[in-house]
């Protein structure tokens, strides 16, 4: 049996692992000359570091798990400060403690990030008529509602930009935040709700890490399920694209742009949706009408390398976020060199850091050119952190459409995404558009989407299953 898996990010690549270990036959096609898609390492100044995702949520197992399956077990890491800021009101302020994707479970929890006016408004909430919430909601509008929008402006927004590089306003509570929604649906107040959400306390939980990386970069485990996939009879194809998918008497036949089809028994679709809906179109438009209106937000990722002995001061903790209404160019900065050992190690004469630029329906200064952007996000750390120095290097990457938007309403398109491809033996779809953005999710999803796979497939040989035609 042989299953074409379409996309070489980590979404297929597990997607792949996932296969192989139920004796599957796995041809993976992916259009760019690498593999690993968000995943991706860099050196800047003779350092390595993530030029896109550089942690894994701690609480999700299956990235890990898949670190560990795959010899990366050793290179886990967790952060070294964990402490980061929001530069609001003209300072760095410390991130607030009890709050939940930025909605607080006191008014207290956000004194000095909000005015005295802000603090007030929120206390009000628990004053308001009791919270019902009966269908999906934008979590900025249903904060602002129960809150006021200063809290979404200050705290909400910024942290909902860092993961989805959205507008909290149109970001579904329901799919970012499926248990706070939860939690939402069970109290009367939005406090309550929130409170509810808070961990027992024990030691274990304290000394938790909530974020991991990788020695060398987060990257380096789309390199290394590569590797291993390969090593286990795995076909890889880079640099090819598919064009198109037909259904066939046995199966499945892919055109890939070079002039040669592939027909398979399977095929699983780890893509985003624009490229989803591109391949559904002939077979399932339904669900390629669906796909089509997902829509993505770009950014770029500016990284920096200092002499340290250059700077005046180090910037303390792991980075800071920067709210949309504060009108600066940056979203987001991390200090590399404070939140990961290794990287420190590598050459500890240097200090690296990264800043963030562009979210949805802000993305104009992506096409500013690389010195262009340099400069700026140089002059908000200036202003930010009282970083004031040439770097010796800089990278600057972008990601073009590469973060899906997790809008109102955006589980329900999935689900009836899900439910037109059902009819479809054969066929899957995994990645972060439709399981969650963060890696482990994606790793999670794929292996899912692999394990259904595999029970909508007819069992026995297949003669012409994994044959090129021309």
């Amino acid at each position: 049996m042989h299953v074409i898996v379409v996309g070489g990010g980590i979404s297929g690549l597990a997607a792949a692992h996932r296969l192989l270990a139920a004796g599957v036959r796995v041809t993976v096609v992916e259009s760019d000359r690498r593999l690993g898609g968000k995943l991706r390492t860099g050196q800047i100044a003779g350092v390595q570091v993530d030029l896109g995702a550089e942690s894994l949520l701690a609480r999700r197992p299956e990235a890990t798990e898949l670190a560990k399956a795959v010899g990366l077990g050793d290179a886990l890491r967790p952060p070294s400060v964990t402490s980061a800021a929001i530069w609001t009101r003209g300072d760095l302020r410390p991130m607030p403690r009890g709050q939940v994707m930025g909605v607080p479970d006191s008014a207290a929890a956000l004194a000095g990030v909000l005015s005295d006016a802000g603090l007030a408004r929120i206390a009000r909430d628990a004053e308001l008529p009791p919270l019902r919430v009966n269908e999906d909601v934008g979590i900025g509008a249903l904060v602002a509602e129960r809150m006021g929008g200063e809290v979404v402006d200050r705290l909400v927004d910024p942290l909902l930009g860092g993961v989805y590089a959205g507008d909290a306003y149109r970001i579904s509570l329901r799919s970012s935040v499926p248990r706070l929604y939860e939690a939402v649906r069970a109290h009367d107040s939005l406090l309550a709700a929130v409170r509810s959400l808070r961990p027992a306390p024990s030691p274990e939980a304290a000394r938790a890490p909530v974020f991991v990386g990788i020695e060398g970069g987060v990257g380096t485990l789309a390199a290394a399920v590569a590797e291993n996939v390969a090593g286990r009879g795995a076909v890889i194809e880079t640099g090819v694209g598919v064009t198109g998918l037909r259904r066939t008497a046995r199966g499945w036949a892919a055109a890939l742009d070079d002039g040669r089809s592939l027909v398979a028994d399977g095929v699983l679709l780890a893509v985003p949706a624009p490229a989803a809906a591109r391949l559904l179109a002939a077979e399932a438009p339904a669900a390629a009408g669906e796909l089509g209106a997902v829509e993505y937000a770009s950014m770029a990722i500016v990284t920096l390398a200092f002499r340290r002995s250059e700077l005046a001061t180090l910037p303390r903790g792991s980075g800071f976020l920067v709210p949309a209404v504060e009108g600066r160019t940056i979203k987001a900065a991390t200090f590399t060199s404070a939140k990961w050992d290794w990287a420190a190690a590598a050459d500890p004469g240097l200090f690296v850091l990264r800043t963030s630029v562009g979210r949805f329906g802000e993305e104009s200064p992506l096409a500013w050119d690389d010195a262009d952007l340099v400069r700026v996000a140089l002059d908000d750390l200036g202003e930010a952190a009282g970083l004031r120095a040439t770097p010796v290097d800089r990278v600057v990457t972008r990601w073009r459409q590469g973060l899906p938007q997790y809008t109102v309403g955006h589980d329900t398109r999935i689900a009836r995404v899900r439910g037109y491809l059902a009819a479809l033996p054969g066929l899957g779809l995994c990645g972060a558009a439709y399981d969650g953005v963060g890696v482990p999710a994606c790793v999670g999803g794929a292996e899912r989407a692999a394990a259904e796979l595999l029970r909508t497939l007819p069992t026995g040989p297949r003669g012409e299953s994994g044959e090129w035609a021309s």
